[in-house]
């Protein structure tokens, strides 16, 4: 086997999606995202924290739909081009297969090397890194948290 077939079959490439929110873009790996679906209005609980929306339904589920700006200090915000990514779990939690997080539009695909560079910023809370990608500064996100945040909340 070649060195470069070698290269290009390791781990270290891997498909990302560029997920634009209303204030920062996030890198996810393609793997994260189950699905994406249209906006559509949760169902609303009073008394929960203002990065969760509410529940939404999906496939026969009911999914937490959650604002990554406002967990992360900032504001949520649906504009008229709003969807849901639907994101795979990663805690381990048997009921809690998948949760949903708003998203201003479509999500671009993106083959992220291992020479992605870093880029210098503030990280706000919930972000593990960023990265520069052409002009445009990428945000990566801490999803495991992310799922905690709602366990710690009593929300799943």
């Amino acid at each position: 086997m070649s060195q470069a077939v070698a290269t290009q079959n390791s781990a270290a490439s891997l498909t990302g999606l560029l997920v634009p929110l209303a204030d920062r873009t996030l890198l996810l790996p393609n793997v994260a995202v189950a699905e994406l679906i249209p906006y559509r209005a949760p169902q609303v609980t009073e008394g929960t924290p203002d990065w969760f929306l509410g529940q939404i339904a999906w496939r026969d589920l009911r999914l937490p739909l959650l604002s990554f700006e406002a967990a992360s200090g900032g504001q949520a915000h649906v504009a008229s081009g709003a969807r849901v990514a639907v994101i795979n779990a990663l805690g381990g939690r048997p009921k809690v297969k998948f949760i949903a997080l708003l998203v201003q539009g479509i999500p671009r695909s993106l083959k992220v090397g291992s020479d992605l560079p870093a880029a210098d910023v503030e990280l706000a809370p919930l972000e593990l890194g960023a990265a520069r990608v052409g002009d445009e500064i990428v945000r990566i996100p801490d999803l495991a948290a992310l799922e905690q945040l709602l366990a710690d909340a009593g929300l799943i």
